[in-house]
């Protein structure tokens, strides 16, 4: 289990370092900070999975209160989500190594 979350972590970090690659590029073009949102990132890869998700929160029995906050998450930039999912799921997969050392009986 540990594995595939450490797999998951590099991935959600590899998109997090492309989508800000992607954005640094387009800022340094405009000459102003140009961020993409989570919405726009995620309608751009899976437009009917985002569709898809907004039906479902719409229909959940919280829905007004989960809107709300599935709404200002999908404005937020997409880099700064995508890092902190990955932090999160790194955390998950850490475990502690034993605590008399490596070479201890």
């Amino acid at each position: 289990m540990r594995g595939l979350l450490r797999f998951a972590s590099v991935l959600l970090l590899a998109l997090a370092v492309g989508v800000g690659v992607f954005d640094s590029i387009r800022s340094v073009a405009r000459s102003a900070l140009d961020l993409t949102s989570l919405a726009l990132a995620w309608a751009t890869l899976s437009a009917q999975s985002l569709i898809a998700a907004e039906t479902a929160i719409a229909g959940s029995r919280y829905g007004k209160t989960f809107e709300q906050g599935f709404g200002w998450l999908l404005v937020q930039p997409a880099g700064a989500i995508l890092l902190f999912l990955a932090l999160l799921l790194w955390i998950a997969a850490y475990s502690k190594g034993p605590a008399a050392g490596r070479f201890a009986a």
